[in-house]
C-alpha cells in the first residue's frame, strides 16, 4: 500500500520542475508509504513513490520498478491477490522473477498484456507504467474503486497524477479553484466526487475500473477499456444461492489474508465484519480485533454486538472510545489531510482506530466494507426504490437516478437555491449538469439489466454510486495512520456472484404480514457460524452522535470567507443558531466552509463574481 506520483510529457521543457518540487510533491503522501521513497526521472519526466511496506519488505520491492530491460517503469499502490496465478501464466512467457512482491508480478502483466491486464488482476490497486520506448503511459484503477487514482492537464501539456489532490496541488501549473458542480453535489450527496468530477477545477477522479493508454506525443490517441464491463456475472442456475455465497466469501478472505506484516480485523458489530473476522480467525489461528465508537446512549451498541462476536470466536478485542472533543479535532485534521471535506462522520472513528492499531504494531487491517452495495443491505433505501417502482404505471423508470438523487438528498434542491447564493447556485448550473449524470447514470445500467428485477438497476445504480466513495472514505481514514486497510466483500469475485444471483436471494421487501430481509443469502451462508443476534441485526448508519457533535463546529459558517462568500447570510444564521436541529444541512455546511477556509482562507467572493461576469 503505497503513495504514487506522477508528472510527464513529451515535451522536456513542459516537466523541467525543479527536483525539490517533486520531493516535496511525492513526500506529500508520507503518511500513504512512510518505510521507503523513490524517484525515476527519465526524458518523458518523472515518477515517484512512497511505500508501506506490506508484502517483501526488503529492497527488493523498491519502486518506482523497472523492468530488466529499461523499457517499462511502474508505480503501483495497492494489492494483488491473484499473485501466484498471474506469475505462473508469466513464468510459462519466459519472465524470470527477482521477488516475492507482487508489484513485480504487476509490472510485468502489464508490460506483457497492456490494457488486457485489466482482465486479469484480481485485487486493489492504482498503477501507472510509463513505456520508454513508445512514450505511452497506462494508468489503470482497479473495479471496485478501492485505491484513488486523480489526474489533471497543465496548460503546456503535462499529465499530472497522483493518490491525493493536494499533492497535484503542489505542482506550480496546477491551479486551485472550486468546481462548483461537483461543491453543490456534495451538499446533496455528501460526495466529494462526481463521476470524473472531483471538488477542485480540472483535476480529475480516475474512474472505478477504467485502464487508459495515452500517447504523450499524440494526447488525442488514447485507449480506454473498463474491466468492470468486461466481467460477466458467474453462471449460478440451479444452485443453492447460500452455499454459493459461502464459498466464494470464504475465498475471498482467505486471498485477502496474504501479509508479510502484522494483520488485525475491524468488528463492529455487524454481519459483515463479524463473517470476515469469523473466516480470517480459523484461517490465521489468532487474530487481533478492534472497534471503535462513542460510548453515548444509544451509540453504544457496536460495542456491546463486537465483544459478543470476539467473545464467541476468541479474538484479542479492544475498543477504542470517540470522545467530542476527540471528534472536533479529526474533523479538521482529517479535511488538512486529504484536501476534501469529510462524507461521513464515521471517518473520525476509522482513523481513531486505524491510529490505535497502527500503535499495537499492526500495519493490515480487515473491513467489511461492500456487502450492502452488493447484496442488498440499506433497507430504507431498498425498500424507497420498491414503492418508488409501485407507483409507476411504467416500470422502465427512466428517472430512477433523480429518485435516488432525491430521496436521499442532504439538502434537497428546493433548499439548496436557498443556501447557496445567486452567484454561487449560477456557477453549479443549478444542479442540471448533476442531475443529467444522475439520469444518465441510472438509464445505462437499466440498459445493461434488461430482464433482471425491478430492483436490480436500483441495487446496481446504489453500489456504482455509493460503493467507491465508501470504499475512499476507509482508504484516506486508514491511511492518514499508515494502515492498509483491506475489504474482502468488495472484491470483483464476489461482486460476480452478488450480480448473478436472483433479487430474493438478497432482498425481499416487506409488508404488514411479512418482515422481509436485507442481504439474504449472505446471513443464511454463515447463520449457523455466528450468533444469532449478529446474523438478524439491521443495518447500522452513523453510529457517531454527529448530530448533537456538529454544534461545536457551527461558528465556522459565521467565521468563514469562504461561507459569507458562498452561503446565504440567511442559511448561516439559520444554521448556525440551530445546528443540531437542522443537523443535515448543518453537516455539509460546516464541512464545505472548513474545506473552502484551508484552500482559499478569506473566501472566493472576488473570483465568484469575476467568473460570473465571465459567463462561466
Amino acid at each position: 500500500m503505497c503513495g504514487i506520483l506522477g508528472i510527464l510529457s513529451a515535451a522536456p521543457s513542459a516537466y523541467s520542475l525543479d527536483s525539490s518540487v517533486v520531493h516535496a510533491m511525492r513526500d506529500r503522501l508520507v503518511h500513504r508509504g512512510p518505510d521507503d521513497q523513490g524517484l525515476w526521472h527519465g526524458e518523458m519526466g518523472w515518477l515517484a513513490h512512497r511505500r508501506l511496506e506490506v508484502i517483501d519488505p526488503s529492497h527488493a520491492g523498491h519502486q518506482p520498478m523497472l523492468t530488466a530491460d529499461g523499457r517499462y517503469v511502474i508505480v503501483y499502490n495497492g494489492e494483488l491477490y491473484n499473485d501466484a496465478e498471474i506469475r505462473e501464466e508469466l513464468e510459462i512467457l519466459g519472465v524470470r522473477f527477482t521477488t516475492h512482491c507482487d508489484t513485480q508480478t504487476v509490472l510485468h502483466a502489464v508490460a506483457q498484456w497492456g490494457l488486457g491486464a485489466a482482465e486479469k488482476l484480481r485485487g486493489m490497486y492504482a498503477l501507472a507504467l510509463v513505456d520508454t520506448q513508445t512514450k505511452t503511459v497506462i494508468l489503470g484503477r482497479d473495479p471496485m474503486g478501492i485505491k484513488p487514482l486523480y489526474t489533471t492537464w497543465t496548460d503546456s501539456g503535462c499529465l499530472v497524477f497522483g493518490s491525493e489532490i493536494p499533492a497535484l496541488l503542489m505542482h506550480p501549473e496546477v491551479g486551485c479553484r472550486p468546481d462548483w458542480v461537483t461543491v453543490s453535489a456534495y451538499l446533496s450527496s455528501i460526495r466529494t466526487t462526481l463521476g470524473r468530477r472531483t471538488m477542485f477545477d480540472r483535476i480529475e477522479c480516475h474512474p472505478p475500473g477504467e485502464w487508459v493508454k495515452i500517447s504523450l506525443e499524440r494526447r488525442a490517441e488514447i485507449e480506454r477499456v473498463n474491466c468492470w464491463e468486461n466481467f460477466a456475472p458467474m453462471t449460478t442456475e440451479d444452485s443453492d444461492a447460500s452455499a454459493l455465497v459461502r464459498d466464494v466469501v470464504t475465498d475471498s478472505v482467505i486471498a485477502h489474508l496474504r501479509t508479510d506484516v502484522p494483520m488485525c480485523a475491524l468488528l463492529s458489530g455487524g454481519l459483515d465484519s463479524a463473517i470476515v473476522s469469523l473466516i480470517a480467525r480459523r484461517e490465521l489461528g489468532t487474530l487481533r480485533t478492534y472497534c471503535a465508537g462513542a460510548k453515548v446512549d444509544g451509540f453504544d451498541d457496536d460495542f456491546y454486538y463486537a465483544r459478543m462476536m470476539a467473545e464467541k470466536i476468541g479474538t484479542e478485542h479492544t475498543e477504542v472510545v470517540i470522545e467530542q472533543e476527540d471528534f472536533a479535532l479529526s474533523w479538521s485534521s482529517m479535511i488538512e489531510h486529504t484536501g476534501v471535506p469529510m462524507s461521513t462522520p464515521n471517518e473520525v472513528a476509522i482513523q481513531a482506530v486505524a491510529k490505535r492499531l497502527r500503535a499495537d504494531g499492526n500495519v493490515v487491517a480487515l473491513s467489511g466494507e461492500g456487502a450492502d452495495e452488493l447484496f442488498g443491505g440499506y433497507a430504507p433505501i431498498m425498500m424507497q426504490a420498491t414503492a418508488h417502482l409501485r407507483g409507476l404505471d411504467d416500470p422502465a423508470d427512466l428517472d430512477g437516478g433523480l429518485f435516488h438523487l432525491e430521496s436521499n438528498a442532504w439538502i434537497t434542491r428546493e433548499q439548496k437555491s436557498l443556501v447557496l447564493n445567486a452567484d454561487a447556485w449560477s456557477l453549479a448550473q443549478e444542479d442540471r449538469a448533476m442531475r443529467a449524470f444522475y439520469r444518465e447514470g441510472f438509464r445505462d445500467i437499466q440498459r445493461g439489466t434488461a430482464g433482471c428485477s425491478g430492483l436490480e438497476p436500483h441495487l446496481r445504480f446504489l453500489r456504482k454510486m455509493n460503493l467507491s466513495n465508501l470504499l475512499q472514505r476507509l482508504d484516506t481514514a486508514t491511511m492518514v495512520a499508515s494502515v492498509e486497510g483491506r475489504t474482502p466483500l468488495a472484491d470483483m469475485r464476489v461482486a460476480r456472484l452478488a450480480e448473478s444471483l436472483p433479487m430474493s436471494a438478497k432482498f425481499v421487501a416487506g409488508t404488514d404480514q411479512i418482515e422481509g430481509g436485507t442481504k439474504i443469502s449472505l446471513r443464511d451462508a454463515f447463520r449457523d457460524d455466528l450468533p444469532a443476534a449478529i446474523v438478524n441485526r439491521p443495518k447500522q448508519s452513523f453510529p457517531m452522535p454527529f448530530q448533537s457533535w456538529v454544534a461545536q463546529h457551527a461558528t465556522a459558517l459565521r467565521t468563514s470567507g469562504f461561507a459569507r462568500s458562498v452561503f446565504t447570510a440567511e442559511s448561516i444564521d439559520l444554521v448556525g443558531a440551530k445546528p443540531q436541529e437542522l443537523c443535515m444541512l448543518a453537516w455539509p455546511m460546516i464541512n464545505l466552509a472548513l474545506w473552502g477556509e484551508r484552500w482559499w482562507g478569506d473566501g472566493v467572493d472576488g473570483p465568484l463574481r469575476a467568473l460570473c461576469a465571465a459567463g462561466q
